[in-house]
């Protein structure tokens, strides 16, 4: 069976799409995968302010700032046109700083480590553990996000010189750096504002699912997952195909139907799916008493994911009640599994 079966259906062309489930009730906002990307693909001229990973404080205004009003995404249901969108300003991304390191060993009374040169006003993660909510009820969670390497991408319909594209054989977007002459209508088209454009080199860059890593091109001629996902700490990401019936994406987004993608009424089916939070305390009374109203509005959930995150987490609870009882449950083990054939059955198409 193909995904033309299915719900989720391939894109033309593609032969197999890769795709990611994010567990968010794992991360702990460390900022491992965004530094171990950064470190891997965007520390060269013009790239200072490029996150192709960030994770961002939720409920907040995220990378860059207010990405969610910048426009983009497909008008309707049946994809005719791409909505106008807005490239976001430069102080939006946030200036990259640096730090007075010699000013703190030389002034040890110092409280906290300064930028150099001007104060900045905005940056990734700039409203980082803020949350929303009041004491006691107060609230937040770390989103992780990369680009979503969607099966019908507007950041493709929006591309003047068709400089992107999506990979035959697994589904990843590109831009081609030799036909890119850097119009940035790909960074309007994009609803998640995950195109960046490189002043530098005057061309449009965006995360490539770490390609190389997936084709065993590294150190050791190995096929590895992409650097976010093997750098982190909580192992809160697999990779997969979803077509592969037999592997952990497939399950998850298809079989039990929890992993769901954020904002699916930009119209570009996302191939990045999230495990939503399920397990956060409730909130508790003005006599310090537990009550049965969630702590993460179920309201703010389902503007991120859409009203299929109810049934999602419905699911969740049920599942690991049902371990609790001493029961198995497969979603269970497929989200608290530290196989890392598992983890990354990127092998499965290989001819």
């Amino acid at each position: 069976m193909s995904l033309q079966d299915l719900d989720t259906d391939l894109a033309a062309g593609v032969d197999h799409q890769i795709a990611m489930v994010m567990d968010l009730n794992k991360c702990i906002g460390c900022q491992t995968c965004t530094v171990g990307c950064k470190t891997t693909w965007t520390e060269s001229e013009g790239q200072e302010y490029q996150y192709w990973n960030n994770v961002e404080t939720r409920p907040g205004q995220g990378y860059p700032k207010d990405w969610e009003e910048k426009g983009g995404g497909w008008e309707s249901a049946n994809r005719s046109s791409v909505k106008d969108g807005d490239i976001p300003a430069k102080e939006e991304y946030g200036e990259a700083w640096e730090f007075d390191f010699e000013a703190a060993v030389s002034k040890p009374d110092t409280e906290t480590l300064q930028p150099k040169g001007e104060d900045p006003e905005w940056g990734p993660n700039w409203d980082e553990d803020q949350g929303a909510g009041e004491y006691p009820n107060s609230h937040y969670f770390y989103l992780p996000r990369i680009c979503n390497h969607c099966t019908h991408p507007t950041c493709v319909e929006a591309c003047p010189r068709q400089a992107i594209y999506k990979r035959a054989e697994d589904g990843v977007v590109l831009v081609d750096q030799e036909r890119c002459r850097g119009y940035r209508y790909c960074v309007e088209g994009c609803p998640y504002k995950k195109v960046y454009y490189n002043a530098a080199k005057k061309t449009s860059e965006k995360c490539i699912f770490c390609y190389p890593r997936l084709e065993g091109e590294g150190p050791d001629g190995e096929v590895h997952g992409p650097v976010c996902a093997t750098e982190c700490p909580t192992q809160l990401r697999l990779v997969g195909y979803l077509d592969d019936q037999d592997g952990p994406i497939y399950k998850l987004v298809e079989q039990y139907e929890v992993a769901i993608p954020l904002h699916p009424e930009y119209e570009t089916a996302p191939n990045i799916f999230y495990i939503p939070p399920f397990d956060a305390p409730p909130q508790i009374d003005e006599m310090g008493e537990t009550t049965d109203i969630d702590r993460i509005p179920e309201e703010y959930l389902e503007d991120l994911f859409g009203d299929r995150v109810h049934q999602a987490r419905e699911t969740l609870q049920r599942e690991r009640e049902k371990v609790n009882r001493g029961g198995s449950s497969e979603v269970m083990e497929i989200l608290t599994s530290n196989n890392p054939a598992q983890q990354y059955r990127l092998e499965v198409f290989d001819s």
